[in-house]
């Protein structure tokens, strides 16, 4: 059973504590956190940069350049991309989605 109150002039005004705007949006991470807890390729790659490597590309979609080898120089690495350079100076920019793995002669940089 519900009962309902009638207050006579209207309800009763409350005080309601105030409130501080909080700006919307997503926490923000200190940016020493943000290097030493995102191990993505991109980032891996940035911290090998100038080293020469071996990298891997498989192109399904293709049959006549399914997979591609490029021994060069790391020169970049983007979210999404990565720039590549060969010991003869031809720069090459791969898309990630299309990297397998890369190897490395000398020690890898990781966090």
């Amino acid at each position: 059973m519900v009962q309902y109150y009638w207050y006579p002039g209207g309800y009763p005004q409350q005080q309601l504590p105030q409130q501080q705007q909080q700006p919307i949006g997503p926490p923000q991470i200190p940016a020493a956190a943000r290097q030493q807890e995102e191990s993505y390729i991109e980032n891996i790659l940035r911290m090998n940069k100038g080293k020469l490597g071996t990298f891997y590309f498989t192109f399904e979609a293709s049959k006549v350049h399914n997979s591609v080898i490029i021994t060069g120089y790391v020169e970049a690495a983007g979210r999404d991309h990565i720039i590549l350079s060969d010991p003869n100076g031809k720069r090459y920019l791969m898309l990630m989605i299309y990297f397998d793995y890369a190897t490395f002669d000398e020690e890898i940089n990781y966090i």
